[in-house]
């Protein structure tokens, strides 16, 4: 019995990975300025957005996961046996918002290196590309080891020490009177003239709905970093860890926001990017203290870079899948010598789109928040597709009927297309047609 304990907790261990690099890529922007605004701007009162909107993607982003469990086969694989139409969308697509979330992380981690004093005076640009090509240097020497180390111990620094913070402000009480934020928040979020940030909130909360290809392929890698392949349970136990820590950080900082702002949200987009990042900076030190700076402006910076890392690793690497599916030249998990050269590729294309997206945001004067937000409004509105094209792989014929969702999942899958397509059509129309303006 002993052994059976022993053997099945080294399967649980040795499959624990894709689910928690799954974390360190969505801890980042939608957690660090859309939840702690959230709560800065309207208290406690956007708590149930927030659980609803990973309610909703919970199904879609587990698929990945499961999929590649029971059937051996990438999602990117499915996408192309199920219909000849996916893959070449998830490419298009893929290739378009992969390039402006690396751009926009990699920006926002910039702007919190500035609060470590030997990079105060770098411009913000400057310190982007070179987290790009530190980035670089670690996925091209250490490949999916180094990403699978690294991101462990940045996603458990971050979490207990946004855990601390928490605990700390919770004992020092709020800055305000945020009590009646829960059902009278002033201002309200419901209005349709806040969508412009409602969507952007849901569209990275807790990431992309995409993001379901990312931990399919991770899968590959970490089955030949361990000479170990996951069961079913093993692989859903490592996601629903992931994203049961992705849950919880976002309402760690939706806490932190409202007890140490709330009703001067609009101050915390107001500015300069580095303004956002001093802000940030200040949520932590006055909930524990003037000398938690020097604690946490390395975790926050930790988050970011964790998400850049994770991000320039994943979007070449789904890219690079699609690629070779396409080109039918292998299957396109990274297991052999061309496949890895073409990743590294891919990987150094990213780099060199983002810089361009970020010279090009630069010489027309946008903002870190109008930048950022604006790649979070474009995951959201491609929310409906992906999620479509996860579920219908999910349930067809390439998955045996009893790993197929059950009544329950796909429940929350019909709620949830309509949930995405519903609020993506109102941003929409409100946006461009003026509809209730």
């Amino acid at each position: 019995m002993d052994k059976l304990i022993s053997s099945k907790s080294i399967g649980y261990r040795k499959s624990l990975g894709p689910g928690i690099l799954l974390a360190a890529a969505c801890i980042g922007g939608s957690h660090l300025m859309s939840s702690t605004t959230a709560g800065a701007k309207f208290g406690f009162s956007l708590i149930a957005l927030i659980l609803l909107t990973n309610l909703v993607k919970y199904p879609f982003l587990l698929v990945g996961t499961r999929f590649t469990a029971v059937t051996g086969l990438s999602l990117l694989e499915g996408f192309q046996k199920r219909n000849k139409f996916y893959l070449p969308i998830y490419l298009i697509v893929g290739l378009i918002t992969g390039t402006f979330t690396i751009s926009a992380v990699s920006f926002v981690t910039g702007l919190l290196l500035k609060n470590i004093v030997i990079f105060s005076s770098f411009p913000p640009l400057d310190l982007a590309i070179g987290i790009l090509i530190v980035c670089s240097l670690i996925l091209f020497i250490g490949q999916y080891k180094a990403l699978d180390r690294i991101s462990k111990i940045l996603v458990f620094l971050l979490t207990v020490l946004t855990f601390f913070a928490v605990i700390s402000l919770l004992f020092k009480g709020p800055a305000g009177d945020i009590n009646i934020s829960f059902l009278n928040s002033t201002p309200s979020p419901w209005t349709l003239s806040n969508l412009g940030f409602l969507i952007p909130l849901m569209g990275w909360m807790p990431g992309p709905v995409e993001l379901c290809i990312w931990p399919s392929l991770w899968m590959f890698s970490r089955a030949k970093d361990t000479d170990h392949t996951a069961t079913l349970k093993e692989a859903e136990f490592d996601f629903n860890l992931g994203y049961f820590i992705t849950v919880l950080t976002a309402i760690f900082f939706l806490i932190l926001g409202a007890y140490t702002m709330y009703g001067t949200g609009d101050e915390m987009l107001t500015g300069s990017g580095v303004s956002f990042a001093q802000n940030l900076i200040r949520l932590y030190t006055e909930s524990i203290g003037g000398w938690a700076k020097w604690i946490i402006v390395p975790a926050a910076f930790a988050a970011m870079f964790s998400t850049t890392l994770t991000c320039l690793d994943a979007y070449p690497r789904s890219i690079s899948s699609a690629h070779g599916l396409i080109a039918r030249s292998d299957k396109g998990n990274s297991s052999t010598l061309s496949e890895k050269k073409r990743l590294k590729k891919w990987i150094i294309f990213h780099v060199f789109a983002s810089l361009c997206a970020l010279l090009i945001a630069k010489s027309g004067g946008i903002g870190v928040k109008d930048y950022v937000f604006g790649a979070m409004t474009g995951s959201f509105l491609t929310a409906p597709l992906f999620a479509w094209m996860a579920m219908d792989t999910m349930n067809s014929s390439l998955v045996k009927s009893q790993f197929r969702y059950g009544i329950v999942l796909k429940t929350i899958c019909w709620f949830g297309i309509s949930f995405l397509s519903v609020f993506s059509l109102l941003f929409i129309f409100n946006s461009f047609f003026g509809i209730g303006q």
